[in-house]
């Protein structure tokens, strides 16, 4: 007998996910590397937390002698293997830059020991979704992840803006150590902090002083600040609840554990029959028309004319392929190649590590509420936000921002930010495909991709300028 979860019934992202975790039962993996490929280095020492976990990790890639470093903040609940793919397009066009993608500190408390088996081929599919989600209906499994009590980690409630910013310090000081230019960046959320640690007050100077320039992928410090009432509301909700950030009602770490199983099961086992139509904990609306392959079902869940997700999931990955019995996947009309969406999200070919946060710190959401612009504000004094020298930014700094599905929001958030403090806008980039372009398109889009075309030229311009 099949025990149901109420919050799997409740949340159409969760169960899409698990479904397609689930779905997958094949043999061969991805290739993968022996050791993990995240370097972790010691950082901002947060009272309570132990010191093994005030540490701040990095995926880098490129060339070593590379002088200069794009670095990039990933967005809410995503992990730094969600960059490598574009990473490693981006140090193909411009060797003399590096591309290093932030790995929060989170992701320590991630279990990643059966995604590895699978990864090498030393699991299936079916035992990598049994391990992490099949135990929770099927009691008979024994051997399987184990969750982390809220109680271990109550001092992860200070894991907030302050955290993310002092471990982007510790990044950012590690890259201009190199002698070249540095370039903050950031997706969704990760746009957020991009802003916030550009007016950051270290001691009396903008965190922009460390940068040459600022890239916005569909995210940026779009809201006016909440209210001083409202974030102490929000700090008396977070010490009486879990953490954790509970993304569309799904509590960690489930969110991210059907991301990664999911996607890396869609890879594993692209062919197979998808038992979602028979899969008891999903609702009708997240079955596919008809049967269809693993693939097909990852494909219709996470694109944007058929997914019934967030569109923080979707890309546009192409279409379900009913001319076949059980229906493929077709990449007609596709601007995002359906695997490399899959990798991202999985890490495929990486060890310990894949693109999603199973544990995503509330306080870290909570206090982006507060950045406006780098402006002081009150909500920022109750918030240990210290986001205030937006009319102070150097004036060399150059921008750039794409909107996608933030559309005009974005480019709108990125001029403000550059009017405060005179930025002439002959240094901002600015690019809007909102009708065209989903949440993950400009980061995952291949081999064809507006997103990536400026920042290759706008990496150019910078290592020019003195």
């Amino acid at each position: 007998m099949v025990r149901r979860i109420p919050w799997l019934r409740r949340c159409g992202v969760a169960v899409a996910i698990s479904i397609i975790a689930a779905a997958a039962a094949a043999s061969a993996a991805s290739a993968a590397t022996s050791k993990s490929p995240v370097q972790w280095t010691r950082s901002y020492a947060v009272p309570g937390t132990p010191a093994k976990y005030d540490k701040v990790g990095v995926i880098k890639i490129g060339r070593k002698t590379a002088k200069n470093v794009l670095v990039l903040e990933p967005g809410t609940s995503a992990g730094s293997a969600y960059f490598v793919p574009l990473a490693r397009w981006i140090v193909s066009e411009r060797p003399g830059w590096q591309v290093w993608s932030v790995e929060r500190r989170e992701n320590l408390l991630e279990d990643q020991s059966v995604l590895n088996k699978a990864k090498q081929g030393k699991a299936t599919a079916t035992q990598l979704f049994d391990y992490y989600l099949g135990y929770l209906t099927n009691p008979s499994i024994k051997d399987h992840f184990q969750t982390i009590p809220d109680s271990k980690v109550g001092f992860a409630r200070q894991w907030g803006l302050n955290v993310a910013v002092q471990d982007l310090h510790t990044v950012i000081s590690a890259a201009d150590k190199l002698g070249g230019k540095v370039v903050l960046g950031g997706h969704s959320l990760g746009g957020s902090v991009v802003t916030a640690y550009a007016t950051w007050n270290f001691d009396g100077r903008p965190g922009a002083d460390q940068l040459a320039g600022l890239v916005y992928d569909d995210g940026a410090s779009i809201a006016t600040p909440e209210s001083a009432a409202a974030a102490r509301q929000a700090l008396q909700t977070l010490a009486s609840g879990t953490p954790w950030l509970a993304f569309s009602d799904v509590p960690a770490p489930y969110l991210g554990l059907f991301s990664s199983v999911g996607s890396l099961s869609a890879l594993i086992a692209p062919n197979q029959l998808s038992p979602v139509n028979t899969f008891a904990a999903a609702p009708a609306s997240i079955k596919t028309p008809i049967p269809a392959t693993n693939l097909g079902v990852f494909g219709y869940d996470t694109d944007t004319k058929t997914s019934s997700l967030s569109f923080a999931s979707q890309a546009h990955l192409g279409q379900l392929n009913t001319n076949v019995s059980p229906a493929g996947w077709s990449r007609d009309g596709a601007i995002t190649p359906i695997d490399r969406y899959a990798t991202m999200l999985s890490g495929a070919g990486l060890m310990g590590v894949d693109g999603t946060e199973w544990y995503f710190p509330q306080r870290l959401t909570d206090d982006t509420a507060a950045i406006d612009q780098g402006n002081a504000n009150p909500a920022q004094r109750v918030l240990d936000v210290h986001a205030t020298l937006g009319h102070h930014l150097p004036k060399r700094l150059r921008m750039y921002a794409f909107g996608a599905y933030g559309g005009a929001a974005i480019t709108a958030a990125t001029i403000a930010l550059a009017k405060q403090s005179r930025i002439p806008m002959s240094h901002l980039t600015l690019v809007n495909r909102h009708r065209t372009y989903a949440h993950n398109d400009p980061a995952a889009a291949y081999p064809k991709n507006a997103f990536f075309s400026h920042p290759i030229r706008f990496l150019t311009t910078i290592s020019r300028t003195r």
